[in-house]
């Protein structure tokens, strides 16, 4: 019997099968894909494709950052709010900036920094409480989640706090501009993906995320800096949420108590969906993008067909986390 024609043995076939599982949103996204064409021929015109990668820019950011807190075995249910929250912040000092720097990129750029303090703030302190005050996750992200949206009600005084025009004018190509053809959120949302694909994977934080998710008892035995490994990706988190608010915020120059809503959700189920164990352990960025842009792919192709109403495009992304969450069954410790 010739080497190729010997059977595969038991653990050759688990690792066949595992491999395909692995690929299960990859093939999801593409049926999906193939589906949209069959139903509208525009759905494959490159507009149409930029369109979506770009919308799913922002939540699939936050869903990077949001990939090392769920494989550490955290979760943080205020992103959107903490979003909401620094671009209201960020519109304001950049206002307040003008009188004395102008309405250039020197108050854009001050106002980028800023953003992007106020995220590893946030996340600082939500690292700080969850590890030091031994207080759930959950309990703490979902008390910031409503801190953050009032806080922000507050500034605008329950409407909304616009860009000035002049620098807003100047701030505008960083969403609606494009480098050889391809949209910058893309371009930025790719080079995130890269880095944080390489932090996971190469790097010794990243090991220590994964040993910490896996079983955080064992990881202390280890020497592993748990508290401060932990904390790091609640920063890590919060910097990601304030990259995509820099990409909002030229979007529309403005923020109200509605800005962010529901991206928490969408975070959450892009990295399940791309096959990050919930527990926590391991997971994937590869996968985390997939998720996201699946999800914005459906959104697309219910504005692009009548087969459901667009109104519940909520309800069907809760049916796939749902869906994935069953047949994450199998994988649970």
């Amino acid at each position: 019997m010739s080497v190729s024609d010997t059977p595969l043995t038991p653990p050759a076939r688990h690792s066949l099968l595992a491999r395909v599982a692995a690929l299960g949103p990859l093939l999801g996204l593409l049926t999906l894909m193939v589906v949209a064409t069959l139903l509208n021929s525009d759905f494959l015109s490159f507009s149409n494709l930029t369109n979506i990668l770009t919308r799913a820019a922002f939540t699939g950011i936050i869903a990077v950052g949001m990939t090392f807190v769920i494989i550490s075995g955290g979760i943080d249910l205020s992103v959107g709010s903490m979003a909401a929250l620094i671009a209201g912040s960020m519109i304001l000092i950049m206002n307040a900036l003008v009188p004395h720097l102008g309405n250039g990129w020197s108050t854009i750029v001050v106002g980028m920094v800023c953003a992007l303090v106020i995220g590893g703030l946030a996340g600082l302190f939500h690292g700080v409480i969850i590890t030091r005050g031994r207080i759930e996750p959950f309990i703490v992200t979902l008390g910031t989640l409503g801190i953050f949206r009032a806080v922000l009600t507050y500034l605008s005084q329950g409407g909304s706090i616009s860009l000035d025009q002049d620098v807003g004018d100047h701030y505008g190509p960083v969403y609606y501009g494009s480098l050889l053809g391809v949209p910058v959120p893309i371009l930025v949302f790719t080079l995130v993906a890269l880095l944080g694909g390489v932090i996971l994977n190469r790097t010794r934080y990243g090991r220590y995320v994964q040993a910490i998710g896996s079983n955080e008892q064992v990881a202390r035995y280890a020497a592993i800096n748990v508290i401060g490994v932990k904390i790091a990706t609640y920063v890590l988190l919060g910097l990601c949420v304030g990259v995509a608010t820099l990409l909002y915020v030229p979007r529309l120059g403005s923020a109200s108590p509605s800005t962010g809503l529901l991206w928490e959700l969408e975070a959450i189920a892009a990295v399940i969906i791309g096959g990050t164990a919930l527990k926590g352990g391991h997971g994937r960025i590869w996968g985390t993008v997939v998720g996201a842009v699946l999800l914005v792919t459906i959104e697309n192709v219910l504005n692009l067909t009548n087969i459901i109403s667009v109104y519940l495009n909520a309800a069907v992304q809760g049916v796939v986390i749902i869906l994935v969450a069953f047949f994450q069954r199998g994988n649970r410790r």
